[in-house]
């Protein structure tokens, strides 16, 4: 079993409350889900090749065309999530900032569509960005990206009752 790494930015705006920018998959098998269908913009690296916060960067201007906005990285830690070869750890930063949804260009991938047709097919990575309060994303998210709008939450929560200087 070997494990595969992941980096991502969540980004977050306080407007009337918090929300946090989310990722449609894209792609036929995602075109009609919608529960646990969204993602942090994320992807995949090799430890020994890139750092976690550089490919974080790299994944998200990859997936949705447009680099991180500038703001502080607050780390949210590592989660592990998957099983046999798809077991996978994803770390991610929250980066607080604002983003036009409709502006990304997502990035694409090749795939074979209708399966074992032979055709191979060029869909997007994500299909659309929206912005969520944390108890809807909850929903929207899968199950293993879950931990870090409770760790987000949890982060502000302290930051708030800290004494600012």
């Amino acid at each position: 079993m070997s494990l595969r790494y992941s980096a991502g930015v969540l980004l977050f705006r306080r407007t009337s409350g918090l929300e946090v920018l989310l990722g449609h998959m894209g792609g036929p098998l995602w075109a009609k889900k919608d529960a646990s269908a969204w993602s942090i913009p994320k992807g995949e690296y090799e430890p020994a090749e890139e750092d976690p916060q550089s490919a974080a960067r790299r994944e998200f201007t990859e997936e949705l065309g447009l680099p991180v906005p500038a703001g502080d990285w607050t780390p949210l830690g590592d989660v592990q999530y998957g099983s046999g070869r798809g077991k996978k750890q994803v770390t991610v930063w929250a980066v607080e900032a604002d983003l036009d949804p409709s502006e990304i260009v997502p990035g694409h991938f090749d795939m074979e569509w209708p399966p074992r047709s032979g055709r191979i097919q060029q869909f997007p990575e994500i299909d659309r960005a929206a912005w969520f309060t944390p108890d809807i994303a909850l929903d929207k998210l899968g199950k293993g990206q879950r931990p870090f709008l409770d760790r987000l939450t949890q982060h502000l929560a302290e930051q708030a009752l800290s004494p600012q200087d």
